[in-house]
């Protein structure tokens, strides 16, 4: 690929849209003559300059913008009303599954508005529980958060990570568990990363070198697995996989057996397929030993016993199956099926002496228990139709705990017995909700090639189905990530306003396995988008809603999906809502690890068939001058160092240089933020208001709760 870059200065000019008699003077920057040549076809990129997170220029182009967004928001009568009802509602006592390590039970719980969850512990039953670890004092404004945490052997040190501004790099601290002083130096510069403990001296985790340029938007792609030794500084911690060219993986990570025997190492070049390796810790040099020495498949350790590997994988197994094999002859060939594949995908967990399949039946969970033979043990009974998480647990225990969720029932959570297999209700969700009040109809629609896809639609019973009701349809069709039917207490708000909710599980997701993921791949990526369209015609249809009172919504990967679809149906719709969005299809490789995206993706640099397909749907490409788009209110955050806000910043000044008509284009740019995870309560409680406002507001609603006439 050849690239010419002629810089010229970036001066701020304004043009205006009058809308409610507001006249909205947009920020715009000067182009700067900016050509990228791919296959002989020259492609310019006049907001280049937007990519540069540290420059004066963008600083004082995302002030202006956040300005007109905040000015424009501050007129809608009913936003700070929304606020409250969203802070009313949010304001109960939420407590996550207990956990046992070392001599302590712990356990995560929020009072209501706390911004980050405090991890709290007790050592008997009846105890008083005490406060462990509390994020909140990590910084005034709430905007440090707690990562992942993990506990030594015997319970006596823990290691945890915090994210500054939600950055995806991470520092690491050790704590004494009984003292609660910090124990050694802090680690740095640690990125996409687990904790495992090797025993009670030291642990392994995994980072990049520090990049060259932005640390939120330069490259990385070579993925490195160590092991620090408490007692030591960093600079001596052990490289244990990764750092040479033969070995160049964009992700890898490491576990530690519970039996403290095998280190099971994972490396992979996109989020899609990875090798696998372990290394025998009871040796004095243990050897690299390979299981999976390709990248056709996913395959994960589930357990060991001894030295038996029970391992999940989709090899030769679209909707993936346990298999078991020793470590003495770990490869493919001596694989023996223990849990064999279903018609239904699976997700597999362990606790005590069982093996926990779950299985997803048109978006309704479904949970067999085995043993470590393979025999079904029990199919068991859930609390009622709908989704669960948990079924995770050490080997010693003899109950696990999970939780039971719908689009309108709020997390409870249960303790299971392995033994009597029943359950009994733990703890109770103290939100101050009616689901009485609430439906969830699960229907089929067909796609524009005739496949069916799945869709869960929500609201209010009673609702009138006019054409006229307010609907966000929200979605993500990738990376082989599930969409399930769990609670919201910001979309119950919308709910409560008349709301319809609509979630379509497309293709490019892992509804229905590998196949499912695959079809919404690469030089099949159209067909997500065509799944969205054909859901949003489906509500038309049935008159859930029309096209003046639809939403679409998304983010990430979803934040695409949403930007296509308004770029090639600009008609449909009345509001876009893309948030965090990967919407530069030619550049998206270049930037931090994003990379690592090109199995779902291909990049523009494959092939010139490849850079022709992305081309004609990537958002920022597919923006046409005159034309009357949406009302958008794109969503980013000025740390997301994942899919960096440089996609949202020229998709924006892209779109309001080619916005005609009065539709509001504007951007929401949130300050020390980052892709979503450890946002405080008080930042997403704020964008929930703004995004539900702005939505109304462009649907012609002047006060809640009343449906246009």
């Amino acid at each position: 690929m050849k690239f010419i870059f002629y810089f010229v200065l970036s001066i701020i000019l304004f043009h205006s849209c009058k809308k409610n008699n507001l006249i909205l003077e947009y920020p715009l920057a000067k182009k700067v003559d900016s050509v990228d040549t791919y296959f002989g076809t020259a492609v310019p990129d006049p907001y280049r300059w937007l990519e540069d997170d540290r420059s004066a220029d963008t600083e004082d182009w995302v002030k202006a913008q956040n300005e007109v967004t905040l000015d424009y928001l501050s007129t809608i009568p009913y936003r700070d009303s929304l606020k409250n009802r969203l802070q009313e509602l949010w304001n109960y006592e939420k407590v996550t599954a207990p956990f046992k390590e070392g001599a302590y039970t712990y356990f995560y719980k929020n009072n209501g508005l706390q911004n980050q969850y405090v991890l709290y512990r007790f050592k008997n039953e009846g105890d008083i529980p005490e406060v462990f670890l509390d994020p909140n004092t990590f910084s005034p404004d709430g905007t440090t958060s707690l990562g992942n945490i993990s506990f030594s052997k015997d319970g006596s040190l823990a290691a945890y990570t915090i994210s500054e501004g939600g950055s995806d790099w991470r520092k690491v601290r050790v704590m004494d568990t009984d003292t609660k002083e910090l124990v050694g130096d802090t680690l740095v510069d640690v990125k996409f990363s687990g904790l495992s403990w090797k025993g009670n001296k030291g642990f392994y985790y995994s980072s990049y070198d520090k990049p060259k340029g932005s640390e939120l938007s330069a490259k990385t792609d070579q993925h490195k697995l160590y092991y620090h030794q408490l007692g030591t500084s960093q600079k001596e911690d052990q490289l244990v996989y990764g750092g040479t060219l033969e070995q160049k993986r964009r992700y890898v990570t490491g576990r530690v057996t519970e039996d403290d025997k095998y280190l099971l190492i994972s490396a992979s070049t996109t989020t899609s397929g990875n090798q696998l390796h372990f290394m025998n810790l009871e040796e004095e040099n243990p050897k690299l030993i390979t299981i999976v020495d390709n990248f056709d498949s996913d395959t994960y350790l589930l357990s060991n016993h001894e030295s038996k590997f029970y391992l999940v994988t989709n090899r030769d197994a679209p909707n993936k199956k346990v298999v078991v094999v020793d470590a003495t002859n770990p490869t493919p060939q001596n694989w023996k099926d223990l849990i064999p594949e279903t018609k239904n995908v699976l997700e597999a967990h362990t606790a005590g002496e069982y093996i926990f399949a779950k299985y997803m039946l048109a978006a309704v969970s479904q949970v067999k228990q085995y043993d470590y033979s393979g025999t079904l043990v029990s199919d068991i009974k859930l609390p009622g139709l709908g989704d669960v998480h948990g079924f995770n647990g050490k080997r010693k225990d003899t109950s696990v705990y999970f939780s039971f969720t719908n689009y309108i029932t709020p997390g409870d959570l249960y303790v299971y017995d392995m033994n009597e297999k029943s359950h009994t209700l733990y703890r109770k969700s103290k939100i101050d909700f009616d689901s009485d009040q609430y439906v969830s109809t699960h229907v089929f629609y067909n796609s524009k090639d005739g496949t069916k896809i799945p869709m869960t639609i929500t609201h209010k019973k009673g609702v009138e189905l006019d054409g006229k009701n307010p609907t966000i349809l929200y979605g993500y069709g990738g990376f082989n990530i599930s969409l399930t039917t769990n609670f919201s207490v910001a979309m119950t708000v919308w709910m409560e306003q008349g709301g319809i909710f609509a979630v379509p599980n497309l293709r490019g997701g892992g509804e229905f396995g590998k196949k499912w993921h695959d079809a919404g791949t690469k030089m099949q990526k159209q067909n997500v988008f065509d799944d969205f369209i054909a859901a949003g015609t489906y509500l038309i249809d049935k008159k859930y809603t029309s096209n003046d009172y639809l939403a679409i919504r998304g983010g990430s990967n979803g934040g695409l999906l949403v930007g296509a679809t308004m770029t090639q149906r600009p008609d449909l719709i009345k509001v876009a809502l893309p948030a965090v969005g990967v919407l530069d299809m030619l550049r998206y490789h270049t930037f931090t690890a994003g990379a690592g995206w090109s199995y779902d993706y291909g990049t523009a640099e494959d092939s010139k068939e490849m850079f022709e397909y992305l081309k004609n749907y990537s958002p920022v490409h597919c923006l046409k001058k005159n034309t009357r788009y949406p009302a958008t209110l794109i969503t980013t955050g000025d740390h997301d160092d994942r899919v960096v806000p440089a996609h949202s910043f020229k998709f924006a000044a892209t779109l309001q240089e080619c916005q005609t008509g009065t539709n509001p284009t504007l951007i929401r740019i949130e300050t020390d933020a980052g892709h979503g995870a450890g946002t405080p309560v008080s930042k997403i409680i704020e964008q929930y208001a703004d995004i539900f406002a702005f939505t109304l507001h462009n649907m012609g609603f002047e006060s809640l709760n009343k449906k246009r006439s």
